[in-house]
């Protein structure tokens, strides 16, 4: 009945917004900020905490109401996307024309940040993300400390081409290896582990790395961070203006831009590397070996798998990743500090998979461009400022987007956006 419904959905959402009102009233309805004495005082927000609690109310009463009777139907089965051929050589060919077409259209200055930001970003979280899709997706490993892989390849590169001398070309590899070891050794206490608790070492191993770069300020100059490094160069040829340059040198255009064109086909090469080895480890018996892992672990050992071996494969090809991701970042912010690898790092990285679809290349991506890239549209809504007051920042309302992409995943697409669960080789029919 329409008006039982009504009333059901009624209460749900007044229930669902008492609970967010007071998780998010120590967040919202105040505010720190200094006054003119320079000392911390509660500023309230209350329009801005109401209209929060009247959001969360209208968002639960469609979804209750839209959701029927519970007692009638059985839970909708998820459609699986229609399959598309012609969708991955679509997207390559945008992938690849993309910073040109950019930069023909707004010019050199305008384009720097459509092709830094949106580009080069967005395609380290992708990589990020396919590393990060072999633990958890693949091997059903729930890692919740990935950033801290991603901090030893930054940390890596930012610390060994000063004192070695090598280039950016001859580092990358070593600093995916250093990323890949650690996840070797942080896979043999965590052997007989699973679930939470192998999600809580995890965490922990995160937090020692990030601690270690603060307190070890020797070498790592603490809080400070790392910078003065030497940048992306094309074997030895710098990209800076002038004779010197890259541009100059090969005579081409746009030498405002010319490093963030070369780092963004540069990432997308080695996302695609990343995403071929990925592709073709699933079908070789590590990547079977991986799924039987994430379906049934004891299964998997009675069927006289090694289950050490393969947990620390997972491990440690997905902290190679994350190595590479690392040195990429490095190269681009020119600058490595503790404070770009905390935990909310390592809870961006593990939505993007789980929003995309555990084991899904396509979801992954997916959630990447949308996660990332809609995160940084937030920065461009200045007009809210008008209405919220100057102080209000839309970019710290990041996580936020991250919450409610996840909760509408969990109501229509519980499994994320892609769903791969299907084995990658079936057996066929004997006769």
């Amino acid at each position: 009945m329409p008006a039982e419904r009504f009333v059901r959905a009624l209460r749900e959402a007044g229930w669902a917004t008492l609970v967010v009102a007071g998780l998010s009233f120590p967040i919202i309805a105040y505010r720190a900020e200094p006054d003119f004495n320079n000392l911390l005082a509660l500023q309230p927000r209350w329009p801005l905490f109401w209209q929060f609690c009247a959001a969360a109310f209208l968002l639960r009463f469609l979804l209750a109401f839209w959701s029927g009777d519970e007692t009638k139907a059985k839970a909708p089965r998820e459609k699986n996307w229609p399959k598309l051929p012609w969708l991955g050589p679509l997207a390559l060919v945008f992938l690849t024309i993309y910073p040109l077409a950019v930069v023909a259209l707004l010019g050199p200055q305008a384009a720097l940040k459509w092709v830094d930001t949106y580009g080069v970003q967005i395609l380290i979280y992708v990589l990020l993300g396919w590393g990060l899709n072999i633990t958890v997706g693949l091997a059903g490993l729930l890692d919740l400390g990935y950033a801290a892989f991603y901090a030893v390849g930054a940390y890596a590169y930012a610390l060994l081409a000063p004192a070695t001398g090598l280039g950016f070309w001859a580092l990358l590899p070593v600093c995916g290896l250093l990323a890949a070891f650690w996840g070797f050794c942080i896979g043999f206490p965590i052997l007989r582990l699973r679930g939470d608790y192998l999600a809580i070492v995890t965490l922990a191993f995160a937090e020692i790395v990030r601690i270690v770069l603060i307190n070890w300020d020797v070498v790592t100059h603490g809080e400070a961070g790392l910078f003065g490094f030497p940048g992306l160069n094309f074997f030895g040829l710098p990209f800076i203006p002038g004779p010197r340059g890259f541009a100059a040198h090969f005579g081409l255009p746009f030498q405002g831009i010319q490093k963030q064109i070369f780092l963004y086909y540069l990432v997308l090469v080695l996302a695609l590397l990343a995403n071929l080895v990925s592709l073709r480890l699933r079908r070789l018996p590590l990547g079977r070996a991986w799924e039987a892992l994430r379906e049934d672990e004891i299964a998997c050992r009675a069927l006289g798998l090694d289950t050490r071996n393969i947990k620390l494969t997972a491990f440690a090809l997905g902290a190679f990743f994350a190595g590479i991701a690392g040195c990429l970042f490095a190269l681009r912010q020119g600058f490595v500090s503790p404070s770009a690898f905390t935990f909310s790092e390592s809870a961006l990285i593990l939505a993007i998979v789980v929003l995309g679809g555990g084991g899904s290349q396509l979801g992954v991506a997916v959630a990447a461009v949308f996660l990332v890239g809609a995160s940084e549209l937030l920065r461009e809504l200045t007009f809210l400022k008008s209405v919220f007051g100057e102080n209000f920042d839309p970019a710290q309302y990041r996580m936020l987007l991250v919450g409610l992409a996840m909760v509408a995943m969990m109501n229509f697409r519980p499994r994320g956006l892609v769903s791969t669960r299907a084995p990658t080789i079936k057996l066929g029919a004997t006769s």
